[in-house]
């Protein structure tokens, strides 16, 4: 199989398999509740639906407002070409950006989606805007410090550098390591509006983050608001797992056939059931946190990333 095909492959895996995420743990915490609850296809079904009506335009807003969702939906393909997500060796496009540029990719279809909400003229709207760009601003230094500590393990900024660096055995059992991982899972448990800091099943205005940002969108533009926040997710979390903690389980180089490749995305998608379950215990014992504590959850991220690094310094690892 041609580096082209497989990129195409690993692509097309990010766009099918991310809204199985947030189906799964949807499913899960029903059953946690002792409830029947919706499949874990529900989120196929929701875009699907919404895929096949038009959409609505506020009356004053301009282009902006019509190209936020193509943006949101975009950057996470982008920056799946980037990372690991199905193979260990570098794909085409792999040396394009490192992790930094791949979180600023991400942070541009966040940008331009709160952008798209404030040109909307929405008062609930705009306040889900000002309220994520708070939260995206407190989680930028954490993001900043994993990155500097991850640099300090591997000398190098490059996913598919990453991950064959920390997946020894010194590293991976490096308490450091752990704890960089432990505030990135922090930030992006944030990012995604999950709880504490948010809760993506609120139906009230007035407490809503991520949703309220898309509340002036309706048909295909929300579906691809939604799948582009579904994408986010899935990316952030390979990050994680497949770049800074478990990089197990991906293609070897000279090995790529398409059973392989089915194997590596039946790898990866049993390690982001491991974190589903954890997200689920997680939002099963904790409340949404109230606005003005977010700080202080973001805080602990922050202190944290900044243990970890120390820590690498104390003990000799980043040596």
């Amino acid at each position: 199989m041609s580096l082209v095909a497989q990129q195409a492959c690993q692509v097309l895996f990010v766009l099918v398999a991310s809204p199985l995420v947030p189906g799964v743990i949807d499913r899960a915490k029903h059953i946690v509740q002792s409830k029947r609850g919706p499949s874990i296809f529900q989120p196929y079904r929701d875009l699907a639906r919404l895929l096949r009506k038009g959409s609505i335009v506020p009356e004053d807003s301009s282009w902006l407002f019509r190209a936020a969702p193509y943006a949101a939906f975009i950057t996470p393909l982008a920056v799946a070409m980037l990372i690991p997500v199905l193979t260990s060796y570098p794909l085409p496009f792999a040396f394009m950006g490192d992790m930094l540029s791949g979180g600023f990719i991400l942070g541009l279809g966040s940008l331009l989606t709160s952008i798209g909400a404030l040109d909307s003229g929405s008062v609930y709207a705009g306040m889900g805007s000002s309220r994520s760009r708070v939260v995206s601003t407190l989680a930028e230094p954490t993001v900043l410090l994993v990155l500097f500590g991850v640099t300090l393990f591997a000398h190098a900024t490059i996913p598919f550098v990453v991950n064959q660096t920390l997946a020894g055995p010194t590293l991976l059992l490096s308490a450091s390591h752990w704890m960089l991982a432990g505030a990135l899972l922090m930030v992006i448990l944030a990012e995604s509006g999950r709880i504490p800091v948010d809760n993506p099943s609120s139906s009230y205005e007035l407490s809503m983050i991520e949703h309220s940002r898309t509340f002036e969108y309706s048909g295909r533009w929300l579906a691809l608001l939604q799948w582009g926040g579904q994408m986010r997710t899935f990316v952030l979390l390979t990050i994680l797992l497949n770049v800074l903690t478990v990089p197990w389980g991906l293609v070897p180089e000279g090995a790529a056939s398409a059973g392989t490749l089915i194997l590596a995305a039946a790898a990866l998608l049993g390690k982001m059931a491991v974190v589903a379950a954890a997200i689920v215990v997680i939002e099963s014992t904790v409340a949404k946190w109230r606005f003005f504590r977010i700080p202080e959850y973001l805080g602990v991220s922050l202190l944290l990333a900044a243990l970890g690094t120390i820590a690498a310094y104390a003990t000799g690892v980043a040596a």
